[in-house]
């Protein structure tokens, strides 16, 4: 997402996907094997195709690459950005991609290759750019943010001076909200951070320029500020898609997707033990920890597909 700036994966100069083969279950060459994860009739070999650098398609990815492993698919997971991720969906190298952000952001590329995708359900519906303060705040909403602006020192702390979120704080909240009299800090995301883990630590107000998901929503205790102009923009929601015939290759694993969904809690969990804990170092333990911690997800999602 453009407006953002996201953990980086390693990915090609080229932009082109750099594939990266998580297990290569007992590869027989038989049709049978070829046609049958476990007893499904679906295919065995999925791959998976995950925007380079956008934490939450990375974290689901790699939480669903484990789930598939254990039922017996093999799985591959390519990274790319996201225009070379929908021509590969379109053009059938890819079989899915858990990261379409609509309507907005990834409209363009629906709109140019709807016809060779499959839509395959959302996960989450609450995507959105935030202002967020530290849960004790006094203010709950951007419109009082202006007069309680000496609690915050007169900082609104940002991210890169590049990101769409900040040009967006510039162009829109700030002239909404009148916080012309605050200093908009442009710095990095690393250093918003690092602020907020410091005023955090200090119990001292804080307000920053934020987004979700993100893990920082699991780690600190923080809240976002209401935003009746809707300055910010309105929320969107994170959608699957499938090359064309996804449904067909993959009946079993079409109708567990149509139950997927994360709450904000779940979702903000698994990134958290990932980019933070592990600092995305080892995205394979970090699912086996988070599904230690939710043993029952996986059944939740059988049992509303009807395999109870």
């Amino acid at each position: 997402m453009t407006h953002r700036t996201r953990h980086t994966m390693t990915a090609a100069a080229s932009g082109v996907a750099v594939a990266l083969a998580l297990t290569a279950c007992a590869g027989g060459s038989s049709d049978d094997e070829a046609q049958g994860a476990g007893t499904s009739g679906d295919q065995e070999d999925i791959t998976i195709a995950i925007h380079n650098g956008w934490d939450e398609g990375i974290a689901v990815s790699y939480l669903w690459a484990n789930l598939l492993e254990s039922e017996g698919y093999s799985v591959e997971l390519e990274m790319a950005d996201p225009g070379p991720v929908y021509t590969g969906i379109a053009g059938g190298q890819f079989d899915v991609n858990f990261d379409m952000w609509l309507p907005i952001t990834h409209e363009d590329y629906l709109e140019k290759y709807g016809d060779d995708m499959e839509q395959l359900g959302s996960w989450y519906d609450d995507a959105k750019l935030t202002i967020a303060v530290n849960e004790d705040s006094s203010i709950t909403s951007l419109s009082e943010l202006g007069d309680a602006a000496e609690a915050f020192d007169n900082r609104l702390v940002g991210i890169e001076p590049g990101a769409g979120l900040t040009r967006i704080t510039k162009e829109s909240v700030i002239p909404t909200y009148g916080l012309e009299g605050m200093e908009f800090i442009e710095s990095s995301t690393p250093a918003m951070l690092a602020e907020l883990t410091g005023a955090v630590d200090a119990e001292r107000d804080v307000v920053v320029t934020l987004w979700r998901p993100h893990w920082a929503y699991d780690a600190y205790p923080i809240r976002d500020l209401e935003d009746p102009e809707l300055a910010l923009g309105e929320a969107e929601r994170i959608e699957m898609v499938g090359r064309t015939g996804f449904g067909e290759d993959f009946p079993q694993l079409a109708g567990w997707l149509a139950e997927f969904t994360l709450t904000d809690e779940q979702l903000f969990s698994l990134e958290n033990i990932m980019f933070n804990e592990n600092q995305g170092e080892d995205n394979e333990a970090s699912v086996e920890q988070w599904l230690e911690e939710n043993q029952e997800f996986f059944e939740s999602i059988k049992d509303a597909a009807g395999e109870a």
